[in-house]
């Protein structure tokens, strides 16, 4: 029976870009479409950076109507709506404020796809979030539907006025090129293998049906985090004419912040949350070492990675100093994250003073990513030698 392949790659036009999506199209299109398939022969049906979410929702009914296997190879950027707080498929015509008319919902995708037979359907996704799908990934599922087999990642967003490429989807076209298709797991393992360093802050995506850490991948936050910690407004936290009341839930004024662009403004608020957490609980707890996450995310969302890698290190330090195991969840997660942000460090001593303690932790935390020890000293030694 012949199957059927959708290739979707979505963003938004200007600068409201966080990857480029359409990049990709070319090489998936140069594979054959029994290869993108895995069947003697396949249908293949293409989107590039379309305009309206009831266009892609009527080509996408169409493809799960179909009968036999349906791929589906989905590359773009998530957003949330601001009135639902629900995840979009970034499309050519979203901003922020349009989303929810202007974005695929992502429930629409598991929607169309949940009558298909189990085990008929596999997605690999190559996505990017921007600030507020991250932090709502932190406690939230991407939901995909129970009966999919869903492989890829979720990438944070690339530091300011950057703008990503789509180095797993293209890593997978690449493989397929070859003219060989592995299983789906092995493709997806040989596709993490060559982003390499790049991918060590993503949340991986691992069948079936929802992300959450797999063998072999990352997770941004252990899957099962204990309930976000409302502390008590400290003095003084009104800041820049704005006031902050205890019963709001401070990460929607943070996100909002930046959103805007007013980075210190959102690193003193969760500043002043972090010091109420350890006043309250101690620095080793959960709530105030969610509080040193949140920071170290928004040093990353402020374009310094050297702050948010300093950060990591010493979330991953205190984790491990409070008897929390070297594969627990939160610890590899934290090594991580500092080891992506390591690498975008552009100034030499700071990437030495760096990268020696992340050695020391790597030798601790090895990660589930083979050769993660090796990559950190092979850049510190290629360091040493620029003086």
């Amino acid at each position: 029976m012949p199957g059927t392949v959708l290739l979707l790659a979505a963003a938004p036009a200007g600068k409201g870009c966080l990857v480029d999506a359409a990049s990709v199209l070319p090489v998936l299109a140069a594979v054959p479409p029994a290869v993108l398939s895995g069947t003697d022969t396949a249908n293949v049906v293409e989107l590039a950076d379309p305009l309206e979410p009831q266009a892609v929702l009527t080509r996408l009914r169409a493809a799960a109507g179909a009968p036999g296997p349906l791929t589906v190879f989905v590359t773009g950027q998530l957003q949330l709506d601001r009135r639902q707080r629900l995840p979009h498929l970034a499309l050519a015509r979203t901003t922020p404020a349009t989303v929810r008319y202007t974005g695929l919902p992502w429930h629409w995708i598991r929607e169309e796809l949940r009558l298909r037979a189990v085990g008929s359907t596999t997605l690999f996704l190559d996505l990017h979030a921007d600030a507020e799908a991250w932090e709502w990934l932190r406690s939230a599922p991407l939901d995909c539907g129970a009966n999919n087999a869903v492989y890829g990642r979720v990438a944070p967003p690339p530091s300011r006025r950057a703008v990503a490429v789509p180095t797993y989807m293209k890593a997978v076209a690449t493989i397929l090129r070859s003219g060989l298709r592995p299983p789906a797991e092995q493709l997806h393992q040989q596709a993490l293998g060559r982003v390499g360093a790049e991918g060590y802050a993503d949340l991986v995506l691992g069948a079936p049906g929802v992300s959450g850490p797999v063998p072999g991948g990352f997770a941004p936050r252990p899957p099962h985090r204990p309930e976000r910690p409302r502390p008590q407004t400290p003095d003084g936290l009104k800041d820049a004419g704005r006031q902050y009341s205890s019963d709001v839930d401070p990460h929607s004024a943070i996100s909002a912040a930046v959103q805007s662009g007013r980075h210190p403004e959102a690193d003193a608020l969760a500043a002043r949350h972090e010091q109420a957490a350890v006043h309250a609980h101690g620095p080793g707890s959960e709530e105030a070492l969610h509080w040193a996450e949140v920071r170290a995310d928004l040093a990353m969302f402020a374009g310094d990675p050297v702050r948010s890698c300093r950060a990591w290190l010493g979330v991953a330090a205190a984790r491990l100093a409070a008897g929390q195991a070297p594969d627990a969840p939160a610890v590899e997660a934290a090594v991580d994250r500092a080891h992506h942000q390591w690498g975008q460090v552009r100034d030499p001593a700071a990437a030495r003073e760096l990268g020696a303690s992340l050695a020391g932790l790597r030798s601790r935390v090895p990660g589930r990513r083979q050769g993660a020890l090796d990559h950190v000293q092979r850049q510190l030694r290629q360091l040493q030698t620029q003086g």
